[in-house]
């Protein structure tokens, strides 16, 4: 059987949304539910992600904007 290793998050934060503000790759919980606008980590087109309360953004993200987005209390994990 072959091992896998989990790895398990060193840092987390409060996220303000922001059209302007670069993250390091980031993966975004929502305290409260809502849309996350975000823009990749990889790059390209901005997308939407309809999230619920406890839910998570399914990609990394490089920046969370405030155009668009209706979620709260958004944490950063890193």
């Amino acid at each position: 059987m072959e091992r896998q290793e989990t790895h398990f998050p060193e840092n987390a934060s409060a996220i303000t949304p922001d059209d302007d503000v670069v993250l390091p790759a980031t993966t975004v919980y929502a305290g409260a539910a809502g849309v996350v606008t975000v823009e990749p980590y990889s790059g390209g087109n901005t997308a939407a992600f309809t999230v619920p309360t406890g839910g998570v953004v399914p990609v990394l993200v490089r920046r969370v904007l405030a155009t668009g987005t209706t979620a709260t209390l958004l944490v950063g994990i890193r």
